[in-house]
This record gives structure tokens, C-alpha cells and sequence, in this order.
């Protein structure tokens, strides 16, 4: 009896030029809604094939849906780790390396960390450290320090999810509340004074929060464009936060209004 191999599961991993494109054709379609395939070309500039190639990888990820002549967006607006990392490189990469060196060195130190391509690059600046011990529910984040064996690395269990790449729920919350650590390093989607630190997802908030609650001091590090930003689900009130750690691309008002909660603001120099 002959018997049918199920289908091979492509990976699916873009050049970086094609994922600047994939953030925008997601991008075009969050502002404005269903898009006629010619409306993006323009805005795209690139052939009717490469478009065609573009739509398919985003459809078999489920973040868009194709119609009759043109696409609309599927998904929220919470973009997967694999395109947000594509995103303001060279402001993360500065955040980065701004948080790291404001973490003391010479002594014992423990952190939690959380997910995020920000959080990750202030785990890649720590690597080199010595007497550090990081806690993170991130794979993003773990696999920034994984192969460093002056690290002690601790992950979280948890159930894992899939855009961002967190173990989120009762597992992680759990071992966030049988630790204490010096420091909690927490990127976000959204920090307001009015509505604090938030994210997407409501179980990757109270994940955080379980972080956070055990962590003596609390360090968000994210992009400009996400200050004065809210979304769906607060981790920690903005008076929480001891840190800032953001660029100059923030809105002024904003981190005027973060500094007189007693937020302590550092802004990254980018390139």
C-alpha cells in the first residue's frame, strides 16, 4: 500500500530587503485598510511579480487576506517578531547599547528580561559580562546570550507565542514569583504617562507584571514611536518605571510628563 508524504513546511525567513517590504505592504494596509493591488505597486514601486511573491509570503502567515484585485490586512496590529525586528534598526541597537551601560559591572548582578528586538539588543550588550544572571521568558532574548558561557541563563516555561516568540501564562508567572532580581529590563508597544506600559496581548501583560512585581527596579527600553503610544493590555504604570531608555525621535511632551512621575529619562544617541 503506497502511502503520501505530508507536504515540507517552508521556512519562511526573508532577505532584509524583502522584509523592509513585507513592514510596509503591513504597514499601508493597518492605515488604510483593503488596497488595490495597483495602489500598492505604486507605493511599493516593484514589478506585478514581485508583489505577487510579497502577498503569498504574508497570506501563508496569515497576516493578510488576498481579494479580488487587491489584499486587506488579517491580523491586529501587533507586528510578528520576524518583520518587527526589521524595524528602526539602528535606534535599537543605540537603546541597546545606552541600558547595558547603565547596569553596574564588578558584582553579582540578576535581571529579568523580557521579549522584544529592544529588550534582545540590551541582552546582546550584556554578554560580555561577568557575575550576571539573566531570567527572560523570551526565546528572542535567550538566544542573544545562549552561546555566552560567562552567563547564567534561566528560562521560563510557559506556553509559547508565536509572534512574539514569549512564554506567556501560568508557567511563566509562576517562575517570575519565585524569583527576586535587581533589575527588570521590559520592552513595550506602547508607554504613556496616562496609561503606562502596554502591550498587545492581555497574558503577556500579566506575564510582565509578574516580572515586574518581582524586580526592585523597572527599566523599559523602546523606540520613540512607541512613546505616548497605548495598546490593549498594561504590564506597569508609567510611575513604575525607574528608567527610560528611548531616542530623541520621542514625543517631548510625553517624556516631560514621564520625568515629573520621577521617571529617570536617558535618551540613545542613533547614528
Amino acid at each position: 500500500m503506497s502511502t503520501t508524504a505530508p507536504p515540507a513546511v517552508r521556512s519562511w525567513q526573508p532577505t532584509p530587503r524583502r522584509s523592509q517590504r513585507l513592514v510596509k505592504i503591513l504597514d499601508l494596509l493597518g492605515e488604510r485598510g483593503p488596497m488595490s493591488v495597483d495602489c500598492l505597486r505604486r507605493e511599493l514601486r516593484v514589478s506585478p511579480a514581485t508583489l505577487r511573491r510579497d502577498m503569498g509570503h504574508l497570506e501563508e502567515q496569515g497576516l493578510i487576506r488576498r481579494t479580488h484585485g487587491g489584499a486587506r490586512p488579517a491580523t491586529g496590529p501587533e507586528l510578528p517578531v520576524r518583520l518587527r525586528d526589521t524595524k528602526r534598526p539602528q535606534a535599537k541597537h543605540a537603546i541597546g547599547v545606552t541600558a547595558a551601560a547603565l547596569l553596574p559591572s564588578g558584582r553579582p548582578l540578576a535581571v529579568a528580561i523580557g521579549g522584544g528586538s529592544t529588550a534582545a539588543e540590551v541582552a546582546r550588550e550584556l554578554g560580555g559580562r561577568r557575575r550576571l544572571t539573566i531570567v527572560t521568558n523570551a526565546l528572542t532574548t535567550a538566544a542573544a546570550v545562549a552561546a555566552r558561557p560567562n552567563l547564567q541563563v534561566i528560562m521560563t516555561g510557559g506556553v509559547l507565542r508565536a509572534s512574539s516568540f514569549e512564554l506567556v501564562g501560568s508557567l511563566a508567572e509562576s517562575a517570575f514569583n519565585g524569583i527576586s532580581v535587581h533589575l527588570a529590563i521590559l520592552g513595550a508597544d506602547g508607554v504613556s504617562v496616562a496609561d503606562g506600559v502596554t502591550t498587545h496581548d492581555p497574558t503577556e501583560a500579566r506575564t510582565n507584571h509578574a516580572m515586574v512585581s518581582h524586580a526592585h527596579r523597572l527599566m523599559v527600553v523602546a523606540d520613540g514611536s512607541k512613546i505616548g503610544r497605548t495598546t490593549v493590555a498594561k504590564a506597569a504604570d508609567a510611575s513604575a518605571i525607574d528608567v527610560l531608555v528611548t531616542d530623541a525621535s520621542a514625543d517631548p511632551d510625553e517624556l516631560a510628563g514621564l520625568r515629573e512621575l520621577g521617571v529617570t529619562v536617558r535618551l540613545a544617541r542613533v547614528p
